[in-house]
């Protein structure tokens, strides 16, 4: 059984303006799954189905199997934990500390277990110096680790992250990767992010969805999606610089195995030139 299956997903906004057509989408348990579009391909909408936001106009949500309704919307938004681009969408409560608390809290849990998913959900984004602090006077990177705190209090077995990285600076990149890949290894956590930036990608997914116009044009591992160089130019993508400079390299005669990581592209270089097999 999957924990999030999504079959012929259409959804249409008001206006008649069609958000997402016949959709398929399947995230397994412990996945790390990218999905990528450019702006406006339907990412965000797609998202907004996956914990009842929005309603499909036709098709449906599955979560573990069982389609989304009022009776079970409640243990669906336990279930799936969402997180948006804007992380001062998500938060509004006078302090970090009370801001994590609310959705733990709104659950029905007793005082001592709400402090204590509160202090484990800030440690695990690095944020525990900061509980007394009003979260609006917090950086962009800052504000967002406090809105992913705040879902990961409620101890979903999917993240859903939407444009991640959105504003971030080079070390609050990093640090989110980091924290993303040690949800999937140490927690068995399936997260589910968007991106415009392939280059990432590689670092913290290990299956890609590529979206356009609402539609899903291609699935496939890290290797399977970014061998698709006109694929990903007609959706206007572009191929992660590392396996593009390789392809390069190839066509100059020079032998490189294909890489789409930095510590992989390292390996494969060192080996190339120094002649190693």
């Amino acid at each position: 059984m999957h924990l999030i299956e999504t079959r012929d997903l259409t959804y249409v906004y008001p206006g008649s303006v069609t958000g997402l057509e016949k959709v398929n989408f399947i995230a397994p348990r412990n996945a790390r799954i990218a999905v990528i579009g450019a702006n406006g391909a339907g990412k965000s909408t797609l998202f907004k189905h996956f914990n009842g936001i929005l309603k499909p106009t036709s098709g449906s949500v599955l979560i573990r199997g069982e389609p989304i309704s009022k009776e079970n919307i409640r243990e669906v938004r336990k279930f799936v934990g969402v997180v948006f681009q804007n992380a001062d969408d998500q938060i509004f409560s006078p302090t970090v500390e009370q801001d994590v608390a609310f959705g733990p809290t709104n659950l029905g849990l007793d005082e001592e277990t709400v402090r204590h998913r509160v202090e484990e959900a800030l440690r695990m984004v690095g944020m525990e110096d900061r509980a007394g602090r009003v979260p609006h006077h917090l950086s962009g990177g800052e504000k967002k680790r406090v809105a992913i705190a705040g879902i990961i209090a409620m101890e979903p077995q999917v993240l859903v992250l939407d444009e991640p990285t959105a504003g971030l600076d080079p070390q609050g990149v990093a640090d989110l990767v980091g924290f993303i890949n040690s949800l999937s290894r140490k927690y068995g956590m399936t997260v589910i992010f968007s991106s415009h930036d392939v280059s990432l990608i590689p670092e913290i997914a290990d299956y890609i969805y590529v979206m356009n116009k609402g539609t899903i044009v291609a699935s496939g591992t890290i290797d399977e999606i970014f061998s698709q160089a006109e694929l990903l130019t007609s959706v206007r993508l572009d191929v992660p610089l590392l396996p593009k400079l390789i392809r390069s390299l190839r066509e100059h005669g020079i032998d490189v195995s294909m890489a789409y990581t930095f510590q992989e592209a390292e390996s494969a270089f060192l080996k190339a030139f120094k002649g190693e097999p």
